[in-house]
């Protein structure tokens, strides 16, 4: 299963935001972003005019990045999303949001993507009762999602327990930390997905 392996601190700082890719950490003063925040490579700090492409380019990135999701996954999420019913951009958004590790997330089972994808891939979930261990499983209304009993008296799931209880949990998704389970109640509306994301040009990159 190909993924990103270098360091991802480089990320926000290429993208010149904060995508919050390492969890507690980017709350810390060791936030590599905070620290320099300026674009990795030499010559960073001189001005230049960024195209209407280029622009468009550096959202994509943002998006995918964020999302932990390779460029030719991403395509195939667009051209679904351009399928469906409703503004593509939405879609693409919402069907990201869906993807079990990012599910897995949002419900307060991991501190990051990148921590939730690799919980998902160890098969450490079930969903409706059947362990599953493929990040980019699609979630559906109605889904119940937890722990498998085998992995539940592990350290970072009785950390999870009290991280859940403060954590702030999306309302398309619920939670019970007392049984490390959650459900899915409805697909994410725009304004319950991230709103640092400009979708509309994405859509406009691939629509060139």
């Amino acid at each position: 299963m190909a993924r990103y392996t270098d360091p991802v601190c480089r990320i926000c700082r290429r993208e010149g935001l904060k995508l919050f890719l390492k969890g507690s950490r980017c709350f810390s003063k060791k936030c590599a972003f905070e620290r320099r925040s300026t674009p990795p490579g030499m010559n960073t700090q001189r001005r230049r005019k960024v195209s209407e492409y280029g622009i468009q380019l550096r959202e994509k990135q943002k998006v995918r990045r964020s999302y932990s999701v390779l460029e030719k996954q991403f395509r195939n999420y667009f051209e679904k999303a351009d399928q469906r019913t409703g503004m593509t951009g939405e879609n693409l958004l919402r069907l990201l949001e869906m993807r079990l590790d990012n599910v897995v997330f949002r419900m307060g089972f991991a501190r990051s993507r990148a921590e939730a994808r690799q919980l998902v891939t160890h098969g450490h979930f079930s969903v409706n009762g059947r362990p599953t261990n493929i990040p980019s499983f699609s979630a559906k209304v109605g889904d119940r999602i937890e722990v498998r009993e085998s992995r539940r008296g592990r350290l970072i799931f009785q950390v999870a327990v009290e991280t859940m209880k403060a954590a702030q949990i999306p309302a398309w998704v619920s939670v019970d930390p007392s049984k490390l389970s959650g459900s899915v109640l409805a697909e994410p509306l725009r304004e319950q997905m991230p709103l640092e994301f400009n979708e509309q040009l994405v859509v406009e990159y691939y629509s060139r």
